[in-house]
């Protein structure tokens, strides 16, 4: 055996690549509450030993940071674009909607995971820091919706946001690989039945 594969074969003596412990991790996060999953735990789900997953992470609060982050920065780049947009408050609304979407159907179990934290440690009070940045692009959009005459003036920003896109996050609840519905096609649905109603 070459010097050359010897190393490669020590740089993977784990058995798994960073991206599948991360990805497996999710699984049991989702499953069994992040607290309620222990690293003996999560040994055991991988199939590997504590000190493999060791090789990749420096703990479980690391793999959570991880995951958080796969979620955020979609959504991060999802609020970037529609801030860059050169449209009207309520097309960039609309947008954000079905960015949001995109992001949700291509990132499933992470933006779940997000949905679930609480802040009970600094890696979640973080990632909820984060995210309240884009609720408040959210209630702003709602803002500037109704005072350009694009959604109902009784519409209140805070609470049409959060009504929006808590319907956004509930899909999270029932939708699953393979169920057959892509991400335009529930966008679209999210659109006619929270933003149609809305629109004066």
């Amino acid at each position: 055996m070459t010097t050359r594969a010897v190393a490669a074969r020590r740089r993977g003596r784990p058995g798994l690549d960073l991206a599948t412990v991360l990805e497996r991790s999710v699984g049991l996060f989702i499953e069994r509450g992040f607290d309620g999953a222990s690293m003996e735990d999560l040994a055991r789900h991988l199939g590997i030993s504590k000190s493999a997953i060791y090789h990749h992470v420096s703990g479980k609060d690391a793999l959570l940071g991880l995951a958080l982050d796969r979620a955020l920065s979609g959504l991060e780049e999802a609020a970037f674009e529609v801030r860059a947009s050169q449209v009207s408050p309520g097309a960039r609304l609309e947008l954000l909607v079905r960015r949001s979407v995109d992001v949700l159907v291509e990132r499933l179990p992470y933006v779940t995971l997000l949905l679930r934290v609480h802040g009970n440690s600094d890696v979640e009070r973080e990632a909820l820091a984060r995210r309240r940045q884009i609720d408040r692009l959210a209630a702003g959009l709602v803002r500037e919706a109704v005072e350009s005459g694009e959604l109902r003036a009784d519409a209140d920003p805070t609470v049409t946001a959060r009504l929006v896109f808590g319907m956004v996050n509930s899909l999270t609840e029932w939708l699953h690989p393979g169920s057959g519905y892509t991400a335009d096609q529930l966008a679209d649905a999210v659109v006619a039945t929270a933003l149609d109603g809305l629109r004066a």
